[in-house]
This record gives structure tokens, C-alpha cells and sequence, in this order.
């Protein structure tokens, strides 16, 4: 199979915990080639899609393809062109990060010794940790951990990446450095990035789904669903006081802190006067008002301040 032919196709998936919870409700997703980004609270259900995308768990109903592989039925054939960074993953603290991951290509059927450390040679070039090869990755900060990880991630050449918050817990730096990582790897595979951090998905991926209590509320090119929230985003600043009355007369999207004030972001087809001024919308605006429901049938208002 080609790379760029490479896609992944999830038809009417769901799944329902013994608990009693409905995780994925009906879930339908075409992945292509490059970056995706899949945006939600925590809770949504990113998690359960991933883990089931990775073979670890299996949906009660629906199916799932990558390419002419049936994911559910062919796991082996799936593990084998998969790369996957779980949201928490256990290293050997004692353990050199070149060391364990020659152990880990090792598993993944790389026995050719020259030829694995040809390999690992070029993973950790690649993910930027050639100079620390020889340390223990007890003493690595989290985003070497995390490039660590998309290391063993790509052992095979995966066709399929799925990476499961990603940058949560890393410092500015580190998150750059690992965000320009994953968009190199989006260039040929196809990969899944599951974040409820807008500003991720904003900078990498070309494609979107926003998923909230198991559902999809939106899928779009971020661009695109920015742009068809032009004039419609208003803006005003106002005193916290004034919120409860603000939000029983306009759709706000969001609040936002801001120098001790408070910066309120509404809907609004119409110019709603009262002060509100126009705004460019982004990404965060699209985010908000379609987990409120204001620019789609589906979903329901939520906690919606952020601080800044």
C-alpha cells in the first residue's frame, strides 16, 4: 500500500461501559494522510477511540478500516503499521534511552542487528535525543519523554500514528519542539492527534473532529470552520459582575481573563449592539461555540472560561 493512499475509515461506532456510560455514541471519521487533530474535554471519549483504533479494546458495534485492513478482525495486521503514544506510558528509569529502544525494535521484529542499530540510530537522530543517547531516561524531562516515546512510536514505519495528549504538562519549549516533530511525521502517515488543547490542532492539522460526551459535533478543515464564523463572533469587555446578565441575554462562546477584566466572546448573526464590537474569530471561537451549540444542532452549553 501506497502512503498517500493510506486511510483510516471509522463507520458508526459505539461503545457503552458495564458502568453504564456511553463513551462513543455513533462515532464516523475519515482520517487521511497528515495530520488530524481530534479536539475535546476530557471526558469526550478521545481516549476509548483511541485505545479501540490501537486494538486494545474492542467497540460494541461499528466497524473500522485502515486502508483494505479490517481493524477489529485483523489486529496483528493493524499492530504491525501501527505507531501509538499513549497519553500515559511507563518507562525503565534505569535504563539507556539507546539500549531500550534497540530492546523495543527487538519486539517489533527487527533482528537484524546492523540493521537495528541503523535503526535506532536514525529514531533518535530523528527525535532529536542523539547527544543523551547513552543516559538514563529516569533523568529526562517530560518532553524528552515524549520524543522518547514517538521513538519507539515509529519502530516499522507506521502508516497509522496515534498520539494521545501529547503536550499536556509541557513547557513552551518543549511543546514547539515536539509539535514540529509531529508535523514532520504527517507528511507520510497518517496521524491522529487527540488533544483538548486548541492550539495544537490550530497549528498542525489540516483536518478536525470536535467529539464531546461520545459524540461528533463537528468535523472540518479548521481554516474552513473558522471562516464560517466570520462576522458572527462579537466582543466586549466588561466586570465579572455583569456575566450572569450578559449570559441570559447573548450566546457567549467564551470568557476570558484578561490584565483583572473579564473579555466576553458572543454569537451573533446580527450586530447585538450594547458595546459589542466585531472580532476576527479563530479556532478557540469555532471550539467554544460548537461545544455551546450555537453554530450546529448539536451539543450542549459547557464550562466555558478560559484563563489566560
Amino acid at each position: 500500500m501506497e502512503n498517500h493512499q493510506i486511510s483510516l475509515s471509522i463507520r458508526n461506532v459505539t461503545k457503552t461501559y458495564a458502568n453504564g456510560v456511553q463513551a462513543l455514541n455513533n462515532i464516523n471519521l475519515s482520517i487521511p494522510t497528515g495530520m488530524y487533530g481530534l479536539l475535546g474535554p476530557n471526558g469526550a471519549g478521545k481516549s476509548t477511540l483511541m485505545r479501540t483504533l490501537a486494538t486494545l479494546q474492542e467497540p460494541d458495534e461499528g466497524s473500522i478500516h485502515l486502508g483494505k485492513i479490517d481493524v477489529l478482525k485483523q489486529k496483528d495486521d493493524v499492530r504491525e503499521t501501527l505507531g501509538y503514544l499513549p497519553q500515559e506510558f511507563g518507562l525503565y528509569p534505569k535504563a539507556k534511552a539507546e539500549d531500550l529502544l534497540d530492546y523495543f525494535a527487538v519486539l517489533k521484529g527487527i533482528t537484524n542487528r546492523s540493521s537495528r542499530r541503523e535503526v535506532v540510530a536514525a529514531l533518535l537522530k530523528q527525535t532529536n535525543l542523539w547527544e543523551v543517547r547513552r543516559q538514563k531516561l529516569g533523568g529526562f524531562s517530560g518532553g524528552m519523554k515524549q520524543r522518547f516515546g514517538v521513538a519507539v512510536a515509529l519502530l516499522g514505519n507506521p502508516k497509522l500514528m496515534i498520539v494521545d495528549e501529547p503536550t499536556a504538562g509541557l513547557d513552551p519549549a518543549e511543546r514547539v519542539r515536539f509539535l514540529n516533530l509531529l508535523s514532520e511525521l504527517g507528511e507520510s502517515s497518517a496521524v491522529l492527534l487527540s488533544t483538548h488543547i486548541v492550539e495544537d490542532v490550530r497549528e498542525l492539522c489540516t483536518r478536525m473532529a470536535i467529539i464531546n460526551k461520545g459524540q461528533i459535533l463537528l468535523e472540518a478543515e479548521p481554516l474552513k470552520a473558522v471562516d464560517g464564523l466570520q462576522g458572527r463572533i462579537w466582543r466586549l469587555v466588561v466586570e465579572k459582575t455583569v456575566l450572569p446578565a450578559l449570559e441570559r441575554e447573548h450566546k457567549v462562546v467564551s470568557t476570558k481573563l484578561l490584565s483583572g477584566q473579564t473579555v466576553v466572546h458572543i454569537y451573533s448573526e446580527e450586530n447585538p449592539g450594547n458595546g459589542f464590537e466585531p472580532v476576527a474569530p479563530d479556532l478557540e471561537d469555532v471550539y467554544f461555540s460548537t461545544m455551546a451549540g450555537y453554530n450546529q444542532k448539536q451539543g450542549m452549553p459547557q464550562e466555558r472560561e478560559v484563563q489566560l
